[in-house]
């Protein structure tokens, strides 16, 4: 058995789960961000003991701890390096869970894991070299390389949303103008249709989705649209493609993976999304004597984070 930790800014979702990736018992408390890091971990370490305890299994059964977080994780010291959604910098949460449990304890960044999880028992699985994108209110990613989970040297790297991919009209958070996740994300393409609408006064079928509000829009309404024919939902789709498919193309031609999987909110946008990102990216490709990896779409939804934190050990 091993235990997986999905750390969120909301909640801390913990589950034991087998060799095959199933997850057997989960639980889940409040995170409660702005104490002190310490009453955080000590919440955690009794989640754990109370996990082992519903689930039936003896602390000596456990094979390993392993913990997503939305942020920077050091995976050679067990540090928290930096994450904004807990206020955390240098936190030892790897080395302070170890030493109370005496057992290998890994953490990575929550995207990453969610990679992990998709390539052992999702739309990855069976794949040697795969790439992971969430599209929500920024994007995530994971890279798999020979099984494995990459983040680079000096664990900063699968930052895939951040690669520049053009010039935008608004900056990313991280401070960079245009970021991947400023074209291609759920909050680039409402900002994207909000600006059209409130600035240039385009009139569309959005808005009425929206109850003619735009702080209503999200990116079904948009998505909907879209798919009616809806000009500005066209507009604002196949820019997002284009750029989507820009940072695709980017990926496949540095890492030429195996498979690379979509998910996240948008991602609900199912087929119809896959498929024109598929055309896009076809357009785009260095040669045509190359069978590039497969875009599909993740199929583990909230489990992921359980299941990719277990089997980082």
């Amino acid at each position: 058995m091993r235990v997986g930790i999905d750390v969120g800014g909301t909640t801390i979702k913990a589950g034991l789960v087998n060799e095959e990736g199933m997850i057997l018992r989960q639980s889940a408390i409040e995170t409660k961000v702005g104490r002190d890091y310490r009453l955080i971990i000590a919440d955690m370490v009794a989640q754990i003991e109370d996990l082992l305890v519903v689930g039936g299994c003896k602390r000596e059964a456990l094979k390993s701890i392993g913990i997503g977080i939305p942020g920077l994780a050091d995976y050679k010291t067990g540090n928290v390096i930096y994450c904004t959604n807990l206020l955390w910098t240098d936190i030892p949460l790897g080395s302070t869970l170890q030493a109370h449990f005496n057992m290998p304890v890994f953490l990575e960044n929550d995207a990453t894991v969610a990679g992990l999880a998709e390539s052992v028992r999702g739309s990855t699985k069976g794949f040697e070299n795969s790439v992971f994108l969430t599209l929500g209110t920024g994007i995530g990613s994971g890279i798999i390389i020979g099984g494995r989970p990459y983040s680079g040297s000096h664990s900063a790297g699968s930052e895939l949303g951040h690669m520049i991919v053009g010039e935008n009209f608004y900056t990313c958070n991280c401070g960079n103008n245009g970021c991947l996740e400023t074209f291609a994300s759920a909050t680039a393409i409402i900002k994207y249709a909000v600006h059209r609408i409130e600035k240039d006064g385009i009139r569309s079928s959005i808005l009425d989705k929206a109850a003619g509000k735009t702080e209503n829009i999200n990116a079904k309404a948009i998505f909907d649209a879209a798919k009616e024919g809806d000009s500005l939902g066209l507009e604002t789709v196949n820019r997002m493609v284009k750029y989507l498919a820009i940072g695709i193309i980017n990926i496949m031609n540095i890492l030429d993976p195996d498979i690379i999987a979509i998910g996240g909110g948008v991602s609900k946008a199912g087929d119809y999304l896959t498929g024109l990102l598929k055309e896009q990216v076809q357009k785009m490709q260095f040669t045509c004597n190359v069978k590039y990896g497969d875009i599909v779409l993740a199929e583990l939804g909230n489990e992921a984070g359980i299941i990719g934190a277990a089997f980082l050990g």
